[in-house]
Protein backbone atom coordinates (compact mmCIF):
# COMPACT_ATOMS: atom_id res chain seq x y z
CA UNK A 1 0.00 0.00 0.00
CA UNK A 2 1.39 3.28 -1.32
CA UNK A 3 2.07 6.20 1.52
CA UNK A 4 2.66 10.07 1.39
CA UNK A 5 2.61 11.66 -1.88
CA UNK A 6 1.74 8.40 -3.76
CA UNK A 7 -1.26 7.67 -1.53
CA UNK A 8 -4.27 8.62 -4.04
CA UNK A 9 -7.02 7.50 -1.23
CA UNK A 10 -9.33 10.29 -0.29
CA UNK A 11 -9.92 11.55 3.53
CA UNK A 12 -12.79 8.75 4.10
CA UNK A 13 -10.61 6.20 2.73
CA UNK A 14 -7.62 7.24 4.92
CA UNK A 15 -9.89 7.44 8.13
CA UNK A 16 -11.39 4.10 7.21
CA UNK A 17 -7.99 2.56 7.08
CA UNK A 18 -7.12 3.76 10.77
CA UNK A 19 -10.14 2.06 11.94
CA UNK A 20 -9.75 -1.35 9.74
CA UNK A 21 -5.94 -0.90 11.20
CA UNK A 22 -7.48 -3.03 14.48
CA UNK A 23 -9.34 -5.48 12.54
CA UNK A 24 -6.49 -7.81 13.14
CA UNK A 25 -5.79 -10.64 15.54
CA UNK A 26 -4.58 -9.02 18.81
CA UNK A 27 -4.88 -5.43 18.21
CA UNK A 28 -6.73 -4.31 20.97
CA UNK A 29 -3.94 -1.37 21.21
CA UNK A 30 -1.80 0.27 18.56
CA UNK A 31 1.04 2.63 18.54
CA UNK A 32 1.15 5.50 16.20
CA UNK A 33 4.09 3.28 14.12
CA UNK A 34 1.69 0.69 14.62
CA UNK A 35 -0.68 2.60 12.60
CA UNK A 36 1.50 3.78 10.42
CA UNK A 37 2.60 0.57 9.37
CA UNK A 38 -0.37 -1.00 8.85
CA UNK A 39 -2.62 1.48 6.45
CA UNK A 40 0.92 2.94 4.61
CA UNK A 41 -0.43 6.00 5.51
CA UNK A 42 2.28 8.86 5.94
CA UNK A 43 3.02 9.27 9.57
CA UNK A 44 1.95 12.93 9.72
CA UNK A 45 -1.14 11.88 8.30
CA UNK A 46 -1.58 8.92 10.70
CA UNK A 47 -1.15 11.40 13.64
CA UNK A 48 -3.49 13.99 11.90
CA UNK A 49 -6.33 11.71 11.24
CA UNK A 50 -6.01 9.58 14.42
CA UNK A 51 -6.50 12.63 16.33
CA UNK A 52 -9.34 13.52 14.52
CA UNK A 53 -11.04 10.27 15.63
CA UNK A 54 -10.12 10.71 18.82
CA UNK A 55 -11.82 14.22 19.05
CA UNK A 56 -14.64 12.24 17.43
CA UNK A 57 -15.08 9.49 19.42
CA UNK A 58 -13.79 6.93 17.24
CA UNK A 59 -10.78 6.33 18.63
CA UNK A 60 -9.24 6.72 22.18
CA UNK A 61 -5.62 7.12 23.49
CA UNK A 62 -4.64 5.03 25.92
CA UNK A 63 -2.37 5.80 29.20
CA UNK A 64 1.03 4.59 27.62
CA UNK A 65 0.02 7.05 24.45
CA UNK A 66 -1.11 4.14 22.16
CA UNK A 67 -4.52 4.44 20.65
CA UNK A 68 -7.59 1.95 20.77
CA UNK A 69 -11.20 1.81 19.68
CA UNK A 70 -13.46 4.23 20.73
CA UNK A 71 -16.74 3.77 22.72
CA UNK A 72 -18.63 5.70 20.37
CA UNK A 73 -18.10 3.36 18.28
CA UNK A 74 -19.47 0.58 20.10
CA UNK A 75 -22.39 2.80 21.21
CA UNK A 76 -23.50 3.16 17.11
CA UNK A 77 -22.60 -0.27 16.71
CA UNK A 78 -25.26 -1.99 20.15
CA UNK A 79 -28.16 -0.01 18.31
CA UNK A 80 -28.52 -2.79 15.60
CA UNK A 81 -31.86 -4.41 15.86
CA UNK A 82 -30.14 -7.76 16.41
CA UNK A 83 -27.71 -6.82 18.94
CA UNK A 84 -29.90 -4.52 20.84
CA UNK A 85 -32.41 -7.80 20.95
CA UNK A 86 -29.70 -10.48 22.27
CA UNK A 87 -28.98 -8.01 24.65
CA UNK A 88 -32.20 -7.56 26.08
CA UNK A 89 -33.02 -11.08 25.57
CA UNK A 90 -29.57 -12.57 27.65
CA UNK A 91 -29.77 -9.60 30.29
CA UNK A 92 -32.25 -11.80 33.14
CA UNK A 93 -30.24 -15.28 32.28
CA UNK A 94 -26.95 -12.92 32.68
CA UNK A 95 -28.49 -11.72 36.13
CA UNK A 96 -29.45 -15.21 37.51
CA UNK A 97 -25.76 -16.74 36.30
CA UNK A 98 -24.33 -13.97 38.71
CA UNK A 99 -26.33 -14.54 41.72
CA UNK A 100 -26.05 -18.38 41.48
CA UNK A 101 -22.18 -18.21 40.66
CA UNK A 102 -21.02 -14.80 41.98
CA UNK A 103 -18.38 -14.64 39.90
CA UNK A 104 -17.80 -13.37 35.92
CA UNK A 105 -20.28 -13.20 33.97
CA UNK A 106 -19.44 -12.20 30.31
CA UNK A 107 -22.08 -12.12 26.67
CA UNK A 108 -19.74 -12.07 23.31
CA UNK A 109 -20.15 -12.28 19.44
CA UNK A 110 -17.79 -12.73 16.68
CA UNK A 111 -16.56 -9.72 15.44
CA UNK A 112 -14.12 -11.04 12.27
CA UNK A 113 -11.15 -12.26 13.91
CA UNK A 114 -12.00 -11.16 17.73
CA UNK A 115 -14.65 -11.87 20.28
CA UNK A 116 -16.71 -8.58 20.74
CA UNK A 117 -18.08 -8.14 24.40
CA UNK A 118 -21.25 -6.97 24.56
CA UNK A 119 -21.47 -7.60 28.56
CA UNK A 120 -20.05 -7.91 31.71
CA UNK A 121 -21.09 -8.59 35.11
CA UNK A 122 -19.42 -8.62 37.88
CA UNK A 123 -19.52 -8.55 41.95
CA UNK A 124 -16.93 -6.84 43.84
CA UNK A 125 -14.94 -10.21 44.99
CA UNK A 126 -14.85 -11.38 41.05
CA UNK A 127 -11.54 -12.07 39.45
CA UNK A 128 -9.91 -8.85 37.55
CA UNK A 129 -9.41 -9.83 33.73
CA UNK A 130 -9.40 -7.99 30.44
CA UNK A 131 -12.83 -8.17 29.17
CA UNK A 132 -14.58 -5.43 29.44
CA UNK A 133 -18.30 -3.86 27.22
CA UNK A 134 -16.89 -3.12 23.74
CA UNK A 135 -13.70 -4.80 23.95
CA UNK A 136 -12.46 -6.82 21.72
CA UNK A 137 -10.13 -10.31 22.56
CA UNK A 138 -8.61 -13.17 20.29
CA UNK A 139 -10.46 -16.04 19.65
CA UNK A 140 -7.83 -18.80 20.21
CA UNK A 141 -7.41 -17.42 23.73
CA UNK A 142 -10.31 -16.80 24.91
CA UNK A 143 -13.62 -19.19 26.42
CA UNK A 144 -15.95 -17.14 24.26
CA UNK A 145 -13.76 -16.88 21.83
CA UNK A 146 -13.03 -20.70 21.21
CA UNK A 147 -16.94 -21.54 21.52
CA UNK A 148 -17.59 -18.89 18.17
CA UNK A 149 -14.64 -20.08 16.64
CA UNK A 150 -15.85 -23.45 16.69
CA UNK A 151 -18.75 -22.78 15.35
CA UNK A 152 -17.98 -19.91 13.07
CA UNK A 153 -17.07 -20.17 9.16
CA UNK A 154 -15.05 -22.86 8.01
CA UNK A 155 -12.53 -20.75 6.98
CA UNK A 156 -12.41 -18.96 10.10
CA UNK A 157 -9.59 -20.85 11.79
CA UNK A 158 -7.40 -20.87 8.66
CA UNK A 159 -7.84 -16.96 8.85
CA UNK A 160 -6.67 -16.53 12.61
CA UNK A 161 -3.78 -18.78 11.80
CA UNK A 162 -2.81 -16.86 8.92
CA UNK A 163 -2.83 -13.79 11.60
CA UNK A 164 0.05 -15.61 13.30
CA UNK A 165 -1.95 -15.65 16.75
CA UNK A 166 -0.20 -14.63 19.92
CA UNK A 167 1.05 -17.05 22.71
CA UNK A 168 -0.19 -15.02 25.42
CA UNK A 169 0.80 -17.68 27.58
CA UNK A 170 2.33 -21.13 27.57
CA UNK A 171 -0.82 -22.55 28.00
CA UNK A 172 -2.37 -20.76 25.24
CA UNK A 173 -2.84 -22.74 21.66
CA UNK A 174 -1.69 -21.19 18.46
CA UNK A 175 -1.08 -24.05 16.42
CA UNK A 176 -3.44 -25.27 13.45
CA UNK A 177 -3.81 -28.58 14.36
CA UNK A 178 -4.17 -28.53 17.96
CA UNK A 179 -6.42 -25.97 17.77
CA UNK A 180 -8.66 -28.18 15.19
CA UNK A 181 -8.63 -30.90 17.52
CA UNK A 182 -10.00 -28.53 20.59
CA UNK A 183 -12.34 -26.85 18.48
CA UNK A 184 -13.81 -30.40 17.34
CA UNK A 185 -14.77 -31.56 20.92
CA UNK A 186 -15.64 -28.15 21.76
CA UNK A 187 -18.47 -28.60 19.31
CA UNK A 188 -18.60 -32.34 20.48
CA UNK A 189 -19.18 -31.19 23.93
CA UNK A 190 -20.99 -27.90 23.85
CA UNK A 191 -18.88 -26.18 26.45
CA UNK A 192 -15.13 -24.58 26.60
CA UNK A 193 -13.12 -24.26 29.32
CA UNK A 194 -9.89 -22.70 29.53
CA UNK A 195 -7.33 -22.36 31.99
CA UNK A 196 -4.07 -19.62 32.39
CA UNK A 197 -4.50 -19.17 28.76
CA UNK A 198 -5.55 -15.19 28.29
CA UNK A 199 -4.76 -14.24 32.05
CA UNK A 200 -2.25 -15.69 34.83
CA UNK A 201 -4.78 -17.02 37.73
CA UNK A 202 -8.09 -17.32 35.10
CA UNK A 203 -9.97 -20.26 34.13
CA UNK A 204 -13.39 -20.15 32.03
CA UNK A 205 -16.45 -22.05 31.27
CA UNK A 206 -18.39 -20.76 27.89
CA UNK A 207 -21.20 -22.13 25.79
CA UNK A 208 -23.11 -21.30 22.77
CA UNK A 209 -25.99 -19.22 22.11
CA UNK A 210 -28.54 -20.24 19.49
CA UNK A 211 -30.92 -18.10 17.15
CA UNK A 212 -34.03 -19.91 15.83
CA UNK A 213 -32.75 -21.37 13.04
CA UNK A 214 -29.59 -23.17 15.29
CA UNK A 215 -26.58 -21.00 14.25
CA UNK A 216 -24.34 -19.83 17.50
CA UNK A 217 -24.89 -15.75 17.13
CA UNK A 218 -22.91 -15.65 20.92
CA UNK A 219 -20.95 -17.23 23.68
CA UNK A 220 -22.15 -16.65 27.26
CA UNK A 221 -18.97 -17.66 29.99
CA UNK A 222 -18.13 -17.53 33.67
CA UNK A 223 -14.39 -16.27 34.63
CA UNK A 224 -13.04 -17.73 38.01
CA UNK A 225 -9.85 -18.03 39.94
CA UNK A 226 -7.51 -20.92 38.44
CA UNK A 227 -5.83 -22.00 41.45
CA UNK A 228 -8.90 -24.72 42.24
CA UNK A 229 -10.34 -27.02 39.16
CA UNK A 230 -13.64 -25.77 37.60
CA UNK A 231 -16.59 -26.68 39.49
CA UNK A 232 -18.90 -28.64 37.61
CA UNK A 233 -22.01 -26.85 38.81
CA UNK A 234 -20.40 -23.92 37.02
CA UNK A 235 -20.55 -25.33 33.63
CA UNK A 236 -23.82 -26.46 34.26
CA UNK A 237 -24.92 -23.05 35.09
CA UNK A 238 -23.00 -21.77 31.92
CA UNK A 239 -25.01 -24.41 29.86
CA UNK A 240 -28.30 -23.86 31.43
CA UNK A 241 -28.22 -19.81 31.00
CA UNK A 242 -27.12 -20.31 27.33
CA UNK A 243 -30.05 -22.30 26.74
CA UNK A 244 -32.40 -19.82 28.31
CA UNK A 245 -31.04 -17.30 26.03
CA UNK A 246 -30.89 -19.17 22.82
CA UNK A 247 -34.75 -20.25 23.72
CA UNK A 248 -35.29 -16.82 23.87
CA UNK A 249 -34.36 -16.21 20.55
CA UNK A 250 -36.77 -18.68 19.47
CA UNK A 251 -34.16 -21.83 19.25
CA UNK A 252 -35.61 -24.79 19.80
CA UNK A 253 -33.78 -28.42 20.64
CA UNK A 254 -34.49 -31.27 18.29
CA UNK A 255 -36.22 -34.23 19.28
CA UNK A 256 -32.78 -36.26 19.87
CA UNK A 257 -30.12 -34.70 21.61
CA UNK A 258 -27.78 -37.64 19.87
CA UNK A 259 -24.97 -36.17 17.72
CA UNK A 260 -24.10 -32.76 16.94
CA UNK A 261 -26.02 -29.97 15.62
CA UNK A 262 -26.30 -30.20 11.46
CA UNK A 263 -24.69 -26.61 10.59
CA UNK A 264 -21.58 -28.09 13.00
CA UNK A 265 -21.72 -31.19 11.33
CA UNK A 266 -22.03 -29.24 7.85
CA UNK A 267 -18.76 -26.91 9.10
CA UNK A 268 -16.71 -30.22 10.18
CA UNK A 269 -16.12 -31.52 6.85
CA UNK A 270 -15.04 -28.46 5.42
Amino acid sequence: MAGGANDTRGVPERLLSLLDAFDREGAGELSLADLVARTGLARSTAHRLAGELVAWGGLERTADGGYQLGRKLWRLGSRNTAVRTLRQVAHPFLEDLLELTRQNVQLAVLDRLAALYLERLTTRDSLVVLADVGRRLPLHATGVGLVLLAHGPGTLLEEVIAASPRRFLPGTMTGGAELRTRLAEIRRLGIAVTRDEMTAGAASAAAPVRDAGGAVVAAVSIIVPSAAPMDPRYELAVRLAAAGISRGLGWRPRASNDGPDRADVDRASH
